[in-house]
């Protein structure tokens, strides 16, 4: 068995680490500590001759050779920013983040001999790192428990009984199973209480390749983690069912990208100016909503930046398709069967709308689909290959098939077409970086998703 406690300076890693040590029968293997044996010196000189990049290299040394150890383990206040620490400390382990309020931090570490990491006042510096370090910390905990007005023994005991039992109150399994029940899903949000629960929301979501990908890369970074699905009419009930069994993160898809925003406690700057959410983490009973898909519409779009472009479609996918284009500077109209949704979306961004019958090839770069049409079953395209134009690349987001009639009128027409894959596939490596603090290669999620 391997535990993490991660979490600022003075949250007391290391004193619970001791008890959790003692309760579990393991060794307690403090990387600070191991850093300042390895470098012959203590952290203060190391920063001074070494600096903080120093230090980090050295961090980064003593946390990849702990990664098969049966331990406790307390790391530095900064370990877990690097997604390369995440990844060995995350092995075959549970992370728990450590947390207390700033003034209890100041309160704890005052007179501490460890080096500024800012010019700010020691208060200040702790609100900026806190603000900093936040979402790495969330993203790479398992578990999350507040440490301020609590002894070290009885958080010490907790942690051991939340490693058992799981973070799930018997009174909230008991209300999951039966509302589970009521939605037809019991089956899938069963099992071991202590392994950690994620899942795709949606109606359908039964063609999501979701499950299966994160299925493989729960197995390869040795995590304790299941991904089912949440397929129900109502997003309020799934967010219910996530609460109740503290679902640590979910994918969110057609049609609840943007229905799902009022039922979230925090939202991300990107997903605000979207509008819409793709990505659940659920931290501390803290739900956050990110939006990862304009990400995967930026990015294999980034060699044609500046240039003009048509996204159809007026949904929660269109507007992070506009959101990306606009980041690249490009010229933006939003097409859309009804148009006037498209002049709703279009009035948020500054940007010029219209009906499908509005298109016009010869004046465009860029067509990126966001639309289900096309989909697996669906033979329809939404543009011919008359309407198309050579040099012009055409994005479907549909990823289910591979190679969707809208896409195959494109290659007729000789433009550059960019599969769904490719969007499920950027926004996939953000997405799983948000939820386990892992960052994986693009490469990976293709050849896992094959």
């Amino acid at each position: 068995m391997k535990v993490v406690l991660t979490g600022f300076r003075g949250t007391g890693k290391t004193t619970v680490g001791r008890r959790l040590a003692e309760h579990l029968h393991l060794p307690l293997i403090d990387t600070d500590a191991c850093i300042e044996e390895q470098a012959g010196m203590p952290i203060p000189e190391i920063f001074r001759s070494r600096g903080e990049a120093g230090f980090r290299l050295l961090e980064r040394e003593v946390i990849a050779s702990l990664r098969n150890e049966d331990c406790v383990i307390a790391t530095g206040g900064g370990a877990v920013c690097d997604p390369a620490n995440v990844e060995d400390l995350r092995y075959n382990a549970t992370i728990v983040l450590l947390t207390a309020d700033p003034g209890v931090i100041e309160e704890r570490i005052r007179g501490s001999d460890r080096p500024a990491l800012t010019d700010l006042p020691a208060a200040g510096e702790i609100r900026h790192l806190l603000q900093v370090r936040r979402q790495a910390y969330r993203s790479s905990a398992d578990v999350c428990i507040e440490t301020g007005n609590a002894a070290s023994p009885e958080i010490a005991a907790w942690i051991a009984r939340t490693l058992a039992e799981g973070t799930v109150s018997a009174g909230n399994r008991r209300e999951a199973a039966l509302l589970a029940r009521e939605m037809g899903i019991g089956d899938a949000v069963a099992g071991d209480p202590a392994t950690r629960l994620c899942g795709i929301a949606g109606n359908p979501c039964a063609h999501s390749k979701s499950p299966g990908l994160y299925k493989r890369l729960f197995e390869r970074f040795g995590m304790n983690y299941r991904y089912t699905r949440f397929e129900w009419h109502d997003i309020g009930t799934i967010v219910r069912l996530a609460r109740l069994l503290d679902v640590r993160g979910m994918s969110v898809t057609i049609p609840f990208k943007v229905d799902i925003v009022p039922y979230l406690d925090e939202v991300s700057e990107d997903a605000a100016a979207i509008g819409a959410v793709n990505t659940v983490v659920q931290c501390g009973g803290v739900m956050q909503g990110f939006n990862t898909d304009w990400l995967g519409i930026r990015i294999p779009l980034r060699h044609r930046a500046g240039g003009r472009a048509v996204v159809l479609g007026a949904g929660g996918a269109a507007a992070a398709a506009v959101y990306a284009l606009q980041s690249l500077d490009m010229e933006v109209t939003v097409l859309n069967r009804t148009p006037e949704k498209a002049r709703t979306l279009a009035s948020r961004y500054g940007c010029a709308a219209g009906g499908l019958d509005a298109f016009e090839g010869r004046d465009v770069d860029v067509v990126v689909n966001t639309t289900p049409v096309g989909m697996e079953g669906d033979a329809r395209s939404l543009l011919t290959v008359e309407q198309l134009e050579m040099g012009m690349t055409v994005y479907d987001c549909v990823y289910t098939p591979p190679e969707t009639p809208l896409l195959r009128e494109a290659v007729r027409a000789g433009c550059e077409t960019i599969a769904g894959t490719e969007m499920f596939v950027h926004q996939a490596v953000e997405q799983f970086r948000l939820i386990t603090g892992i960052a994986v290669e693009p490469a990976l999620v293709r050849e896992m998703m094959e």
